[in-house]
């Protein structure tokens, strides 16, 4: 450092070029601005990293406990946004509370001498498979809602084996990284949901003597994540490269919840179930690909056969199936949840003060649409999209709207809504 940036420091004496490196901020606009060799930073970025140091955990304070939703609190959260699905709630709810339970009892371990008698308890990774639109993503979205850690959701489909054009797959702890606000320890004990699993599936069920490098390569690459290293990241993201400073991460702690379609597991499924018992007292099960029970009868051998490889399915040790959902659950689907269909439409409209009613016919015939297009609830959002387009269009240049009714003409695009009129009221 000269004298001259010695002296400006201490007084603060800089002209309008020069500026704060952080916030970008220059002279004129802060009370102080300290220089360095060949940088500056003003006193507003001074105190904001002061407070992100005491305010933060240290990375190495592993030894703190939280307090444990209860797995009936969980479910309960998850209730008030997602319909039906019961079995499947209750193994999340279960497993993450078994997780942090675990984590816990790990920190008050680490403050008492070792014992013979001490049980190591290990982490159960899930698994939830469900024809599309049955709420697996929502479920992992809901959680992140409702836990106070650190969350994401990664695609696993942009993943590819180390070396090749694509993501790696450290990059979704990356993700975790930075939804933790950058915090090694919180990074550490966080849920990752990994969408799309049944997408990396290998082409045949035998082992593939060739490269697959965005199928069994990236399974492989997941094995020792799923189950517990420690991973060099790139803070940033990206390819690693030699020059970049790496953040190690310990996956021990991190909870792994898989999910994925697997369009075509219930006819290995009905093919293996389906056989015909020998023997007066047989069970004699009615199972074909196209019943709604189907995937409750999953096993690890179904799952190998689909294509995924068997370490992979060891290290998902609890599968929770998601069953299509029926007339009864799409109905309810529009109404009942916080974040509700009906709901999100009526508050749209309610933002240019017209009311919009919804007949109760008009929502069963969206139903018997969406039920046709077969792909869950998703079919939901655009039938209603293509159903109030022209009036989300025409409504807010129109100052004499006061309600707007939907009847099922409307739906079937066999008539035009009911306007009421704000000065009279009366039905257009």
């Amino acid at each position: 450092m000269t004298d001259e940036s010695k002296r400006k420091s201490s007084d603060g004496n800089f002209g309008s070029h020069h500026r704060c490196n952080f916030c970008g901020k220059p002279a004129s606009k802060v009370k102080r601005l300290f220089a360095g060799y060949e940088a500056f930073i003003c006193n507003e970025c001074v105190t904001l990293c002061h407070d992100i140091l005491i305010t933060s955990p240290e990375a190495g304070d592993i030894e703190q406990t939280f307090d444990v939703p209860k797995p009936a609190e969980i479910k309960g959260f998850l209730d008030q946004y997602v319909i039906g699905q019961e079995y499947a709630k209750r193994n999340v709810a279960v497993a993450v509370y078994n997780h942090y339970r675990r984590i816990n009892t790990l920190a008050e371990a680490a403050q008492k001498p070792v014992s013979d008698d001490d049980v190591e308890l290990e982490k159960s990774n899930i698994l939830m498979i469900g024809p599309t639109g049955t709420g697996k993503t929502l479920i992992a979205r809901t959680l992140a809602k409702f836990l106070k850690v650190p969350f994401c959701i990664a695609d696993a489909t942009v993943l590819t084996e180390a070396g090749y054009v694509g993501e790696d797959v450290e990059n979704i702890l990356v993700r975790l990284y930075q939804a933790s606000n950058f915090n090694q320890t919180m990074t550490e004990r966080g849920i990752i949901y990994i969408d799309e699993l049944d997408k990396i599936a290998r082409t045949e069920g035998n082992p593939s003597i060739t490269r697959d490098v965005s199928g069994e390569g990236v399974q492989q690459g997941l094995l020792k994540i799923l189950e517990g290293t420690v991973s060099n990241i790139p803070p940033k993201g990206g390819r690693k490269h030699p020059e970049q400073s790496f953040v190690p991460i310990n996956t021990a702690n991190i909870l792994f919840i898989c999910g994925g379609a697997f369009d075509g597991l219930e006819k290995i499924i009905a093919r293996r179930v389906g056989k015909k018992q020998v023997g007066f007292d047989a069970e004699n099960l009615d199972i074909t690909k196209d019943s709604p029970e189907i995937l409750s009868y999953v096993e690890p051998a179904d799952l190998l056969a689909y294509g995924l490889i068997p370490e992979m399915i060891g290290r998902l040790p609890v599968v929770a199936p998601l069953q299509p959902l029926d007339k009864n659950a799409l109905f309810s689907i529009l109404t009942e949840p916080k974040n509700a269909l009906v709901k999100q439409y009526r508050q749209l409209f309610a933002m240019d003060g017209i009311k919009l009613t919804f007949e109760k016919e008009a929502l069963w015939e969206a139903v018997a649409i969406a039920e046709k297009k077969k792909t869950g609830a998703r079919a939901l959002r655009s039938i209603f999209e293509n159903t109030l387009l022209d009036l989300m269009f025409e409504a807010p240049s129109q100052d004499d709207i006061e309600e707007i009714v939907i009847t099922p003409e409307v739906v079937t695009a066999n008539g035009k809504a009911k306007l009421i009129k704000k000065s009279h009221k009366k039905t257009a």
